[in-house]
């Protein structure tokens, strides 16, 4: 570990007074032998936002709260913080004892590396969040290494972050949400994204002439909304989904959106429907053996599009399921699918 340190203190011209921080930075949770970088990335998240919310304050006197808002979220997105890590190869010095991580992370290398350009709103492959997650750690270390001080954190880390999206690469890339509109504007069709918070995420989700099409998450708003619309412009890129009309199938949705039993009542709509079974997949799987927690997400193809959600976090893989499971039964009773 003492060469990756090293490694790493060369990456971000900086040398620690207590190392062991940014061991702990480099640590996942899978890495069961040291404290993982969880509590460092909590911290790295909100310290990293503050100081470019600062640097962009200052920096654009005369932009309006919508456009700082616009850059803050594109240059500390997890799309954005993923590519730091892979243009400074920091992922080469995480410690884990996972074989999928390896496997996400090398699929995401290899997209990013074929780009010719940098691609502000995310290329062809979903940008790993534990990528993201070793630049927040990182930065956390550092802010802690430093005492807390917000100012020099941002003059020590901000050459990793570089180069910095302006306004002006934003305003001439295609931005997701208005290639969105205007590819339903030609088909006749009406567009509405929804937004909600889910702990601390916010979710957007787009719905082409009231039927639900893609969802998108981000901690950021603005980037939770440009998420959804990159994944509606996928799936209506391939075929315009339409409204089947509701089937006869009925569910009681609480306020928390737990369904009792939603995983089987999944199932039987999709047997009812003759659509595919649904797709689950584990998204998280972190904590110590003793506190282990999982995410998962459901997807199920219908003649409309295919629906995708994840789950709130459980301590069981069955609790996860049926939690996506709720979600994704949600999202087809909004778009009048039941």
């Amino acid at each position: 570990m003492e060469a990756s340190v090293g490694a790493v203190e060369h990456i971000i011209s900086y040398s620690f007074t207590d190392k062991t921080l940014l061991e702990e930075a480099l640590t996942h949770s899978s890495y069961t032998d040291f404290p993982s970088y969880q509590r460092l990335e909590f911290v790295g998240d909100a310290a990293l936002g503050l100081a470019f919310t600062n640097y962009v304050f200052l920096a654009y006197p005369h932009l309006d709260p919508g456009q700082l808002s616009l850059l803050r979220a594109s240059n500390i997105s997890t799309e954005k913080l993923a590519r730091v890590a892979v243009r400074h190869r920091l992922y080469r010095y995480l410690r884990h004892k996972s074989a999928a991580i390896d496997d996400k992370v090398k699929e995401f290398v290899d997209a990013v590396s074929k780009e010719d350009d940098t691609a502000i709103y995310g290329g062809t492959v979903k940008a790993p969040k534990i990528l993201a997650d070793i630049v927040e750690s990182v930065a956390a270390a550092i802010y802690i290494d430093i005492n807390f001080d917000l100012q020099r954190l941002w003059v020590i880390f901000r050459g990793l972050l570089e180069p910095i999206i302006t306004l002006e690469e934003l305003q001439q890339q295609p931005q997701p949400v208005t290639m969105l509109f205007e590819l339903c504007q030609k088909q006749g069709k009406r567009v509405d994204i929804k937004h909600w918070r889910k702990g601390a995420k916010n979710i957007a989700s787009v719905y082409v002439n009231g039927v639900f099409v893609a969802s998108g998450s981000s901690e950021q708003k603005e980037m939770s909304k440009l998420n959804a619309a990159k994944q509606a412009l996928h799936k209506l890129s391939q075929s315009m989904p339409i409204n089947i009309g509701p089937p006869q199938f009925s569910v009681e949705l609480n306020g928390s959106f737990e369904i009792e039993g939603a995983k089987q009542k999944l199932h039987e709509l999709c047997s009812m429907k003759k659509w595919p079974k649904p797709i689950y997949r584990i998204e998280k799987d972190a904590g110590p053996p003793h506190e282990r927690k999982f995410v998962c997400s459901v997807q199920v193809a219908t003649i409309g599009g295919t629906f995708s959600m994840l789950g709130d976090e459980k301590s069981r893989i069955k609790e996860a399921d049926s939690s996506a499971a709720s979600y994704l039964i949600r999202a087809l009773h909004e778009s009048n699918y039941l």
